[in-house]
């Protein structure tokens, strides 16, 4: 295609002096006065659109996260900050500084020492530094992977920014399509778009707002003929951000990851994002028809320690994301290590590197709103609902993925290892109705796994999944029931053998096998399996004597007051105690009566009492004393299994706070030990506490401390869980 020519809108006289004035002001994301005063007779001058007719058939818009070739970047304001988006950004991909001084900008990065690679100076007029919402989106023509550019009307009174896409079309000689219903434009802002890479788009509701003449189902039309988004998820504007952009409290790392931030509990647009979150994830789902993984991240307080409407919107989702280097924002805030950390841990294998972005965001923007990624060509996409876990009982574990690319797929694999220090294996895949299969071997139970996926097409290129493999990859952990008892047969005949089987995730130590009448041997000892051959008794039905659900829990007694305990009496396994299972307060002199009954194909074992001291009558009078549990244990008549604790569950509420949180633990053992700390390993707060029942809260005061990072230490016997709080 040959380059297009087009000469500059020229603009009334009144506009003329608007952006003459503020030449030496950087103009905000935001509409300035002067230029409000102006938007209604700009919307009339607007030049015709080049080509407002849709591409032949919807394309498709890349997720961020997804393979770029270059960024741009608008020279106008902020000099320091867009040098160090340079510095970084171009080790991952070629970065075009659209500019009218070249040989200034080459100083200024290289005084800097910021090398002059990877760049390409572009000499073009433009307005604002703003390129995130004037600058093109990139998507890929249907039946082709062509890359292409779609441009919409720019809601500012700045044409020359409004200009920047079809100039870059025309310098990269890509094909630019104009977002339009017949001749009217569709007013948009890039800052306010993200999409999923399988055509789900997601905006505020100022998509709305801006485009009176459309109705909302009309908006959905463009928006599918033109970037091939079928889901279009709006949801409300903010109150307290001024330019109700979607980049500013939420982005996607991937298309089931979305990074959302978050205000300490009322304040400021915590709940207005709390109520769109809950919309989103009640009413939507992931390509894979799963649930969103939602990761949240601080919003940073002012240096006084104020949030929106009394200070700038600090926001740690205005990143970008450009292969394997993620640009966030900081604010030289205490918020600023535990937003790099979560992005860390939410992106392994990524190089993380945070920019100061705190004289920028006074403008209403960071390093999203001041970038622009263009999609690379010849794109491969690697459609793959991740394993989280799998069953120790499958014959193997199936890895599939839809991979696409138009040239075609040459070859497949999946590299996979149980120990990521000592390298990976690979299997190839095999190609079935459109879909790319490969089986990782079975591994014993509580084995976590890595795993990534490759794939090149007939022109050499390779692609991974996740994008930074090896360096990052996916795990999964294999898991399972706790035990599972099963014959290899459901019935039997005389002198007939039988195979029993016993599998688990974590060894359920000693068991005794009883087999019953008419079986030889009648009883065997150990884990398995066993064989029993039926004699002449005659033929014996197998049934599964055990359904793997755990035989012992906990009981827990709450210390009421001197005097008085309230006990909880359990009950597992098949049977009944009196009184039944629950509450009962016992007052100091008085005695417990307590009696268990078995079900028939159960026995009676014991009460369990303080976790290790057993009593073997069914009925028990027990004097209580302080930190008493009381458990019924009752087992199948035909096995013996002593199971494992069930993992602590907890949870730490509201974090970010103040220094005060509630703890909740469930269960734990009649003693959990509790330290909060700070980074640097100082105990500020260590206490002993006892089990309260299924749930025990517990109300957490650190004092006046310092805003920052504090760690939660919580340990039940050699149960061990470390959990961050953020005070603010």
């Amino acid at each position: 295609m040959q380059h297009r020519i087009f000469f500059a809108l020229l603009l009334s006289f009144s506009i003329t002096i608007i952006h003459t004035a503020q030449a030496q002001d950087p103009l905000p994301k935001w509409m300035t006065p002067e230029e409000e005063a102006v938007y209604e007779d700009y919307r009339k001058s607007l030049p015709l659109p080049l080509n407002t007719t849709p591409p032949d058939s919807p394309p498709r818009t890349p997720g961020e996260y997804e393979e770029a070739q270059a960024v741009i970047i608008t020279w106008a304001s902020y000099s320091a900050e867009l040098r160090e988006i340079v510095r970084h950004a171009q080790s991952a991909v070629t970065v075009y500084i659209i500019n009218n001084n070249q040989s200034w900008v080459e100083n200024f990065l290289v005084s800097g020492n910021v090398p002059l690679d990877n760049i390409v100076f572009v000499q073009a007029p433009f307005n604002s530094v703003w390129v995130r919402d004037y600058g093109p989106q990139s998507v890929y023509l249907d039946g082709s992977d062509e890359l292409a550019f779609i441009d919409w009307d720019y809601n500012r009174p700045r044409p020359s920014d409004n200009q920047i896409p079809d100039f870059m079309a025309a310098y990269l000689d890509l094909p630019i399509y104009q977002m339009a219903l017949g001749s009217n434009l569709l007013t948009a802002t890039g800052g306010n778009f993200m999409a999923d890479g399988f055509g789900r788009g997601f905006s505020s509701k100022l998509i709305l707002a801006e485009n009176p003449t459309f109705s909302e189902a009309q908006i959905d039309q463009v928006m599918h003929e033109f970037k091939g988004i079928h889901t279009y998820v709006k949801m409300d504007e903010l109150p307290y951000d001024n330019i109700s952009h979607l980049d500013m409290h939420m982005k996607l790392l991937d298309e089931e990851t979305l990074l959302v931030g978050e205000f300490p509990e009322g304040i400021s647009d915590g709940p207005f994002i709390e109520a769109n979150l809950e919309y989103l994830t009640s009413n939507y789902q992931t390509h894979y028809g799963r649930d969103f993984n939602v990761v949240r991240v601080p919003m940073a307080p002012s240096p006084s320690g104020n949030y929106p409407p009394n200070a700038h919107y600090r926001t740690y989702t205005n990143s970008i994301i450009l292969n394997h280097v993620v640009l966030v924002p900081t604010y030289g805030s205490y918020l600023d290590d535990v937003a790099l950390s979560i992005y860390q841990e939410a992106m392994p294998g990524y190089e993380i590197v945070g920019i100061n972005m705190n004289n920028v965001i006074s403008a209403s923007g960071a390093i999203h709103c001041v970038t622009r990624e263009i999609a690379a060509e010849d794109p491969i996409l690697i459609a793959h609902a991740r394993l989280h876990e799998a069953d120790h009982m499958e014959e193997s574990f199936e890895i599939k993925a839809a991979i696409s690319n138009q040239p075609g797929i040459d070859q497949a694999r999946v590299y996979w290892t149980t120990d990521s220090g000592t390298g990976f294996d690979h299997l190839d895949m095999e190609l079935l109705n459109d879909t790319f299969y490969a089986h990782i071997p079975v591994q014993p139970c509580l084995t976590d796994i890595a795993y990534y996926i490759s794939a090149t097409n007939v022109n050499g290129k390779t692609i991974t999944k996740p994008p930074v493999a090896p360096n990052g990859y996916y795990t999964f952990t294999v898991t399972g029931e706790e035990t599972d008892f099963y014959a290899d047969k459901t019935s039997a005949t005389v002198g007939e053998t039988v195979t029993f089987h016993l599998t688990y995730c974590q060894e359920p130590g000693q068991v005794d096998w009883h087999f019953g009448h008419g079986a030889e041997p009648a009883t065997a000892t150990g884990i398995g399996p066993h064989q029993v051959v039926y004699n002449e008794s005659g033929a014996k039905t197998v049934e599964m004597i055990h359904d793997g659900e755990s035989l012992v829990k906990e009981g827990y007694v709450l210390v009421n007051d001197e005097n008085s305990f309230i006990v909880y009496i359990c009950t597992e396994g098949q049977g009944t105690t009196q009184p039944p299972p629950g509450e009962y307060q016992v007052n100091e002199g008085e005695e417990l009566e307590v009696s268990a009954q078995a079900e028939e194909g159960w026995e009676f074992v014991h009460w369990l009492i303080n976790d290790s001291e057993t009593h073997e009558g069914d009925t028990l009078s027990l004097e209580i004393d302080a930190n008493v549990s009381l458990t019924a244990v009752f087992q199948d008549q035909a096995t013996d299994i002593h199971m494992v604790r069930p993992p602590l569950q907890h949870r730490i509420y509201p974090n970010p706070n103040r220094g005060q949180f509630t703890l909740s633990l469930s269960p734990f053992s009649s003693v959990l030990h509790l330290q909060v700390m700070d980074m640097q390993g100082m105990i500020l707060l260590e206490k002993e506490l006892s089990s309260a029942g299924w749930e025990t809260l517990q109300q957490i005061d650190i004092g006046h401390a310092a805003p920052g990072v504090y760690l939660v230490r919580m340990q039940s016997g050699k149960n061990v869980i470390t959990e961050r709080v953020i005070v603010q």
